[in-house]
């Protein structure tokens, strides 16, 4: 596992820290033939040499696949990715790359990964009450509050594209989290940001439905994650 972790360091600075934003666009525009690229795999070898002390005769089979395989990786995102598909390659991109940080140091260490070690109760009774705080309260707050939608000009309208509902799901994931490790007065200080940043829709609005259907949506959702904390806590004590 150290190994891997050495592995994945060499990659955040690599990909992250070391990967200026012009590198990222010349490397978009030139793709292969772009001296760019290979500065940036350049710089990635340097790295993982220096993790392994450049050790080159114990680990000379996972330094080559991790380096052809990143140079692989990132020449097929560069061809295939289009505008519109940037974020969808992004995470594929460093999925690939840490999957192959993975394969490399299993060639030096037993990994031995359990499907029963990972789905175990208090994981599946997490993963379930997740999915209850974000997806299924997202709808049951939708069905909930849609009968006193107030009615608004689209053309007035600034917001981002779904960004209540993702503001949502963030701020109920907020809630549960203070709620499960026992930070109940982190939720104030949550509420009270979001009062200050929706003060202006509930000052400058003229319509005091919008106002009301505001404040009923943001209590219901702080009420539903507080809710679900609470029973998580509950469900997992008798586990």
């Amino acid at each position: 596992m150290i190994l891997f972790l050495k592995f994945l360091l060499a990659h955040i600075l690599g990909d992250f820290v070391f990967q200026s934003e012009s590198w990222v666009l010349d490397k978009e525009k030139k793709k292969v033939k772009s001296v760019k690229l290979y500065y940036h795999i350049g710089i990635h070898a340097f790295l993982v040499l220096l993790i392994l002390q450049f050790n080159l005769y114990q680990y000379w089979l996972g330094f080559l696949l991790i380096i052809v395989s990143h140079y692989a990786i990132d020449l097929l995102k560069l061809y295939f990715q289009k505008k519109k598909t940037k974020r969808i390659w992004f995470f594929i991109d460093q999925v690939l790359h840490v999957v192959f940080l993975f394969l490399a140091s299993a060639l030096y260490a037993d990994f031995t990964v359990s499907v029963e070690n990972i789905f175990t109760d208090e994981i599946l009774l997490l993963l379930i009450f997740i999915l209850l705080v974000t997806s299924v309260s997202a709808i049951i707050i939708k069905i909930v509050i849609t009968q006193w939608n107030p009615e608004t000009k689209k053309e007035n309208d600034d917001s981002l594209a779904k960004a209540g509902r993702y503001i949502g799901i963030l701020e109920r994931l907020f809630v549960f989290v203070f709620v499960i490790t026992n930070h109940w007065e982190a939720i104030g200080f949550l509420l009270a940001a979001k009062s200050v940043f929706r003060f202006g829709d509930l000052t400058s609005s003229k319509d005091r439905k919008l106002t009301e259907y505001i404040l009923i949506g943001t209590l219901l959702s702080f009420w539903i994650a507080i809710f679900l904390g609470v029973l998580y806590l509950y469900f997992l004590t008798i586990l």
